[in-house]
């Protein structure tokens, strides 16, 4: 019985700190809690009449284990300053300003309706588990949410977007003529929310276009549309059902859209991470699901951060990268990420106030990107260079030798060679 236990244990282990680790952001703490219920799970074994059933088994008594280290916690825990994805920054308004009445806001609240707002929209856990952490009916969980909720928006200084505000712009054929000039101020720190490699924040009611420029020609050559359909849970971890359909350039200017390539994410935004929890698409008919805690496959395309936590939000200038003009400086292994500077990028006769976030070996290959993010913290510009040897078994030829009149970065000492663009519907 003791072997079975530890086979089984070993082999759901992943899972199980996949599992945690998502559900409790402290990793010290998050420690703790998998410790605790490789002991309990141990101790209750014996009571698990189907083995079969392990799995599930073991995630239960974690959720439940995480569920007593929340009940703990309410009490003392802080508002996030992004507590209502409803509300948005109006254009006069800073960041700073934003936060500041978001604080003074909540504290105006009354205690119990600061612990459920937190529990919900800071711990992203579902009206149940409040329901158990808090000792009292789902339904009643529902009233005091909505009453909270109506309370804040009540004190709450700044004024919802209404549906319809935000109209979803159609990308230029050509990409536009852009300036890129280097500002002699320190860069910014930033909030970017957007998820990993799809400039599409995971809040309900987001969408964005986001198309790809081959250079020269500047011609678009692909794009997607991505949209938040709706709430979604998986595993017991609340988030977004994210549908994004990448289309071919002859429908680009049909009206009836023809769906090509869609895929289905499960993503979700806390106070430190913007992270994917799951991918589904089809494959000869048969529909596909990805999770972080099923399988490596996952782990190797969606699962980004150490133990697949997702993307920092808060982006900092670190030093772990320096650029001199077209002259770039960094560790590529393993990939680093990181502020270099600060410049005015000018678009369709538009300025942003922008830092650029230099990514060495992005995407695990000997490529470089350049992603220029606005106080906003949403992405203007996104430019792709591939080491100039990038491919060369499939393509035959250097990047040199084909795109010869590109932009060239010398990294490390090694040639990269400016391959394509990407732009939003943000900018438009």
């Amino acid at each position: 019985m003791v072997n079975n236990f530890e086979n089984l244990l070993l082999s759901n282990l992943k899972s199980l700190e996949r599992f945690v680790y998502y559900k409790v952001s402290n990793k010290e703490d998050a420690q703790d809690i998998i410790q605790e219920t490789c002991l309990t799970a141990s101790l209750k074994f014996e009571s698990l009449r189907d083995q079969s059933l392990f799995k599930a088994w073991l995630i239960r008594i974690a959720n439940n284990k995480c569920n007593d280290y929340f009940r703990k916690k309410a009490k003392y825990e802080t508002v996030s300053f992004d507590l209502l994805a409803d509300f948005d920054l109006a254009e006069n308004y800073t960041a700073n300003n934003l936060q500041l009445a978001v604080k003074e806001t909540f504290e105006q609240l009354e205690e119990t309706d600061r612990q459920i707002l937190c529990l919900f929209y800071l711990k992203n856990l579902s009206q149940k588990e409040i329901s158990q952490i808090l000792k009292i009916p789902v339904g009643t969980v529902k009233s005091r949410l909505y009453y909270a909720k109506e309370k804040f928006k009540a004190m709450y200084p700044y004024q919802p977007k209404t549906k319809g505000d935000e109209v979803m712009k159609k990308l230029p054929e050509f990409l536009p003529d852009y300036k890129i000039e280097q500002s002699d101020k320190a860069p910014f720190s930033v909030k970017c929310e957007e998820l990993p490699g799809w400039t599409i924040v995971p809040k309900l009611n987001e969408e964005v276009a986001v198309g790809l420029y081959y250079m020269p020609s500047r011609k678009l050559n692909g794009y997607f549309d991505a949209k938040v359909i709706g709430e979604a849970e998986i595993y017991g971890i609340r988030g977004v059902e994210i549908l994004a359909v990448e289309h071919e350039m002859e429908n680009y200017y049909r009206t009836d859209r023809v769906k090509e390539n869609q895929r289905n994410f499960i993503a979700q935004l806390t106070d430190t991470h913007s992270r994917f929890l799951a991918e589904t698409h089809f494959d000869n008919g048969i529909r596909k699901v990805h999770t972080f805690i099923d399988d490596d496959e996952f782990t190797e395309n969606w699962g980004y951060g150490e133990d697949n936590c997702g993307n920092e939000i808060q982006i900092e200038h670190k030093n772990l990268i320096t650029r001199n003009g077209n002259v770039i400086k960094g560790n590529v292994k393993p990939e680093v990420v990181d502020i270099v500077g600060r410049y005015n990028v000018t678009i369709n006769n538009k300025t942003y106030d922008t830092v650029c976030v230099m990514d060495l070996n992005c995407f695990n290959d000997p490529v470089v990107s350049e992603q220029y993010i606005d106080k906003n913290g949403r992405t203007v510009l996104w430019r792709r260079f591939n080491r100039n040897d990038w491919a060369f078994e499939h393509y035959g030829k250097t990047w040199t030798e084909m795109l010869p009149e590109n932009q060239q970065l010398n990294v490390n000492g090694e040639t990269y060679v400016h391959w394509y663009d990407c732009i939003s519907t943000y900018i438009l």
